[in-house]
């Protein structure tokens, strides 16, 4: 399958950020402006979504692409440093990964399913399986390299 084909089939489940409806997403046609299939509002992949412990086992089995998950904190200093960079990856590589951030105070079940002793701790899935893992504050070039090594 050649790099257009795969884009083209390339899809994730991600959750509403207004209603929390799952929804599997066309990442080939994210230029399409999908909305959820609930509430009809925009679904913006070009930034990190959010999902809940009830959600996220869905979104990483749902992904045709890797999953970029990052089990964090409000009150973390090196979660809130860790922001920026997945704002940036999630903007850079739309439609070719998903970033998905798990608040681990309000969500204390995915965190303690996955093993997570540390926070931020981002875990990439492909294929629905830990690929790669990635404690502590990452600088971009770190996380890509994570990313693209798994």
């Amino acid at each position: 399958m050649n790099a257009t084909n795969a884009q083209e089939t390339a899809a994730a489940v991600v959750p509403c950020p207004f209603c929390g409806t799952l929804n599997r997403v066309s990442l080939g046609r994210l230029e399409d402006r999908p909305v959820c299939a609930d509430c009809q509002k925009p679904l913006l992949l070009d930034r990190p979504v959010f999902a809940t412990d009830d959600q996220l086992s869905r979104v990483i089995s749902g992904a045709t692409v890797p999953v970029v998950v990052d089990f964090y904190a409000d009150w973390c200093g090196p979660c809130r440093m860790m922001g920026p960079v997945l704002d940036e990856v999630a903007r850079e590589r739309a439609g070719e990964l998903l970033i998905v951030k798990v608040n681990s105070d309000q969500n204390p079940v995915s965190p303690q399913h996955y093993g997570v002793r540390g926070i931020p701790t981002l875990i990439v899935f492909k294929d629905g399986q830990e690929a790669a893992r990635q404690v502590g504050y990452a600088p971009k070039a770190t996380l890509l390299a994570t990313i693209d090594g798994a």
